[in-house]
């Protein structure tokens, strides 16, 4: 729980015009020496067992699992998944499939998914320990995983999505699996925390950039990247979410003024109705769930502009819409998501989002702030990190 002086502060004004400040990825410098002094206390036993877990596993490589009976023609060295919601169709089982929103296939491949997941979360965890632990041996562990996945020519991901989300019997890759690498901004964050805490390797984290620079070209000027770009959901958010990570990972100016541009005038706008709804959430079967989801990628983008000098939380369309519209929309739901109206067949979990801590510290809401500070964490890592954030972030 949040200590009760973040709650006092919470009604100083609203952020200004923010100066920019160095930016360690998700923190800054003002900040980084209160998330260190958190993560040696409030998260110190949790951590040691996440670092002493990724200090034992690893590394992972695409090219360890391949897919098998996919009619794709992808390369060893090609990141492969399925599409989670499709299935065979019981009438014609050797047709194509057919679709099931917010129904996993668990039989179909996702092997690339969960060792990127793994392999992002323990880099996560390994920077963290490296940070604000000290562990011994986290620095050269973390070092083998990232040159594995992103150096190796025998065993790296080659740097694009052509293959992912595939549906059987319709295509062999689309733009809609570009959500996959959410989880690789875990993984920049961690390297920027193993390069904090000194002793990395600085052939790795630059051949590491190289990789994230050469994901963000594909992602910006391929088919399937523009096809994500202009979806207008939740996919869309996601990628601006990514490329502003990435461009901030990788010092590419163009790259975050793309992500501000495209918060602007797309994702607002587009997405979120004047009183704070976003109806292509809504429409899903799972729709609290993803429009949570959804105000995650939105407060990750947001948070990533304020520490480049940017404010897009007070951002405004003409008819006033912006976040903090739909984060206060949502905001009674995430503490009874019993009164959601809308479909929702998954248990909704309101520990495993941190919209409501991001935008309620940024923006000083008393409400937000209160809200957050009634929801239990969950136990992710990356979860566990943003809290961490949040408190370093908290006005005192």
């Amino acid at each position: 729980m949040l200590r009760r002086t973040f709650l006092a502060a919470a009604t100083a004004p609203l952020l200004s015009a923010v100066e920019p400040a160095r930016s360690h990825l998700f923190f800054s410098d003002t900040e980084a020496p209160r998330l260190r002094e958190l993560g040696r206390t409030v998260l110190r036993a949790r951590l040691e067992n996440q670092v002493a877990a990724a200090l034992k596993n690893g590394p992972w490589s695409v090219t360890f699992k391949r897919p098998e009976g996919l009619n794709v023609a992808a390369g060893p060295n090609d990141y492969v998944s399925e599409a989670p919601y499709w299935f065979p169709d019981p009438t014609n089982p050797n047709g194509p499939y057919i679709r099931r929103d917010g129904v996993r296939n668990d039989a179909r491949f996702n092997a690339n998914v969960g060792d990127m997941r793994a392999m992002s979360s323990a880099t996560l965890a390994l920077g963290l320990g490296s940070f604000c632990l000290g562990t011994p041996g986290a620095a050269d562990h973390a070092s083998t995983i990232l040159k594995t996945w992103f150096i190796d020519p025998r065993t790296r991901m080659n740097p694009n999505l052509e293959f992912g989300q595939m549906v059987r019997g319709h295509n062999t890759g689309r733009g809609t699996g570009i959500i996959d690498t959410d989880t690789l901004i875990h993984c920049a964050q961690g390297v920027v925390l193993l390069e904090l805490a000194g002793g990395f390797p600085a052939d790795v984290a630059a051949g590491v950039r190289s990789w994230y620079s050469d994901y963000s070209h594909w992602l910006t000027t391929s088919q399937k990247g523009k096809e994500e770009r202009d979806s207008g959901n939740n996919h869309a958010t996601w990628w601006t979410a990514q490329l502003a990570a990435y461009a901030s990972f990788t010092g590419n100016t163009a790259h975050r003024e793309q992500a501000w541009q495209a918060y602007r005038r797309d994702l607002v706008p587009s997405q979120i109705r004047p009183n704070g709804s976003c109806p292509r959430e809504e429409a899903r079967t799972r729709s609290l769930h993803y429009s949570s989801m959804n105000l995650d990628a939105f407060s990750l983008i947001c948070r990533l502009a304020q520490l480049d000098g940017v404010d897009l939380w007070n951002f405004r369309t003409k008819s006033g819409t912006g976040i903090a519209t739909a984060v206060n929309y949502l905001l009674p739901y995430t503490l009874e998501p019993a009164t959601w109206k809308h479909q929702e067949i998954g248990k909704y979990d309101a520990g495993s989002h941190y919209f409501v801590g991001l935008a309620g510290s940024a923006l000083h809401d008393e409400k937000m702030l209160a809200a957050y500070q009634a929801i239990p964490r969950d136990n992710s890592l990356w979860g566990q990190f943003l809290d961490l954030v949040v408190r370093a972030s908290a006005p005192v």
